[in-house]
């Protein structure tokens, strides 16, 4: 069977029946962990296996958000703790090396700890660039204060992940730093010319252009489309993310359940689908949102297919050599134990 071109989550630590049943008849293409569905490795490795035995495919994604800071679904004291992107961006005054370097480290060690639980997909790094007066929703999870640090520092972490077997998503396309709102709450717009948006918001984007997996922003950016958001809109995904900045990977939709969005979930996963976005995202767990968003997101087939094995195809099947000891010895020292478990 085809899979539905979605990515779901579940309620709790265990598989209830009944998503047993919904995910082996809809068969989405991936799926997603919470902190809610995390307890110990142990637990998580099994959850892990069983979301993909209900869809019969040994590589289906598992995704988790662990960028570090105020966004990391393991931690302690079980998984080591990780700053957010800002503190790489502080590290050592004028040393771009150095701070490339250890934003690579902590990636890569984030990515030992995702390998090891069975899971694939980090949704990470976050490649929004914070505007001074904008919400606080970006705020420190960005890796510097202007387009050139960010793409530096994201370029770093995305191959750390990929490196340790993980693959990144670069969010939130075509960039988030602007809104004057957060979009789990509330619709943003962002009415900043083309050229600036362009020179700030789109930039690293195109520098990391590259990578196999984006997630687009719940925003109306005004300049391009005044009635959707991104994430629901053709001219800003075809003109802006397919075109201005030429990504070609699989685009995956921020979660369909934010209140950014307005419509049933059916309404909302097909609008996302209308646009371009070739997977959709739905992380509640909630069983009757995920039947709706399932019935708007048809099945994961055409270039949308071919975009989907593509990036499982980038997914490293053998990880670099790695010492985590030696590794989380160095990162500890590189920011003098303020991130230490």
């Amino acid at each position: 069977m085809t899979a539905t071109a979605a990515i779901l989550g579940c309620c709790g630590p265990k598989l209830t029946a009944e998503e047993r049943a919904f995910f082996r008849r809809v068969k989405p293409w991936g799926f997603i962990l919470f902190g809610r569905n995390v307890t110990n490795p142990d637990q998580v490795r099994a959850l892990v296996d069983a979301l993909r035995d209900t869809v019969g495919r040994a590589d289906a994604p598992v995704l988790i958000d662990q960028e570090g800071g105020r966004v990391q679904r393991l931690g302690p004291p079980n998984w080591g703790r990780y700053p957010p992107g800002r503190a790489y961006g502080d590290l050592a005054g004028h040393d771009p090396l150095l701070r490339c370097e250890i934003t690579r480290l902590g990636a890569r060690l984030m990515a030992h700890d995702l390998k090891a639980l069975g899971i694939n997909v980090d949704c990470a790094p976050v490649l929004d660039v914070p505007d001074p007066a904008g919400h606080e929703i970006i705020g420190d999870r960005a890796y510097g204060r202007t387009p050139d640090e960010v793409a530096l520092l994201g370029r770093a972490a995305a191959e750390g992940l990929i490196a340790g077997g993980v693959l990144p998503v670069i969010k939130h396309i075509p960039g988030h730093g602007r809104a004057m709102a957060d979009s789990h709450l509330e619709l943003p717009v962002v009415d900043a010319s083309l050229e600036d948006l362009e020179a700030r918001d789109f930039a690293p984007f195109r520098v990391l252009s590259d990578m196999p997996i984006a997630m687009t922003a719940h925003v109306i950016f005004a300049a391009i489309d005044r009635k959707r958001p991104a994430t629901a809109s053709k001219k800003v995904i075809r003109r802006i993310v397919r075109g201005a900045i030429g990504f070609d990977g699989l685009v995956m939709s921020d979660d369909l359940s934010m209140k950014a969005l307005s419509g049933g979930c059916t309404e909302r996963a097909e609008a996302a689908r209308a646009a371009g976005c070739d997977v959709v995202l739905h992380c509640n767990g909630d069983m009757a949102e995920m039947k709706a968003v399932a019935a708007g997101a048809g099945a994961l087939k055409g270039r949308a297919a071919e975009r989907a094995a593509a990036a499982l195809a980038r997914v490293a099947r053998t990880p670099e050599p790695f010492d985590a000891g030696e590794a989380r010895a160095r990162f500890d020292a590189a920011f003098e134990g303020r991130f230490a478990a």
